[in-house]
């Protein structure tokens, strides 16, 4: 890169296209060399996402940290993922190996409210984490529910709203669009 200072970007709000635009810059950055390693909180390995399958193409490290959706485990094992999880993301930022890295869905693991999630992934780790971030690294943060401590140290905080959905309509995920 050229010197210039790693920024701080965060996609939040209830509509759709936080991890789509995240993925986005992922595109463009992997087009002008740079090397971006993504983390996805919630999403469980154990299913398969297109982005996933084309970023491998790319060259893309793409992990899933989480589970799936809070609904669909336990409480508890939702915390043994966050617990593993959390030093992995933590590492891949602090390592200065990557020019992007992307904490997709932190904002909704951070904004889980139906168990305790602060002692395996505690918000004043995760602000001081940010603010150790090597010079050179962009960092992107997803999801919905962004807490007011994560965008006090964004550069950029972009308010995804939703207008019209056809979820709102029954139509469930659409594989291509979603997923």
């Amino acid at each position: 890169m050229s010197g210039q200072r790693g920024m701080v970007l965060v996609h939040t709000g209830n509509g759709k296209g936080k991890t789509t635009s995240a993925l986005g810059i992922a595109l463009r950055s992997v087009g002008r060399g740079m090397s971006v390693h993504i983390l996805q909180f919630i999403k469980s390995p154990e299913r398969t996402y297109g982005e996933e399958l084309a970023l491998k193409k790319l060259g893309v490290e793409m992990k899933q940290l989480g589970i799936g959706f809070t609904w669909t485990k336990t409480p508890e094992e939702h915390r043994r993922a966050l617990e593993k999880g959390w030093p992995q993301a933590k590492e891949a930022l602090l390592s200065g190996k990557y020019d992007v890295v992307i904490w997709d869905e932190l904002n909704n693991a951070l904004a889980i409210d139906k168990f305790p999630v602060d002692d395996v992934l505690p918000i004043a780790d995760v602000i001081e984490t940010i603010r150790k971030k090597p010079e050179h690294v962009h960092l992107i943060i997803t999801g919905r529910g962004a807490k007011q401590e994560i965008k006090d140290e964004a550069d950029l905080v972009s308010v995804i709203d939703v207008e019209k959905h056809y979820y709102d309509e029954g139509i469930p995920a659409i594989k291509g669009i979603e997923f």
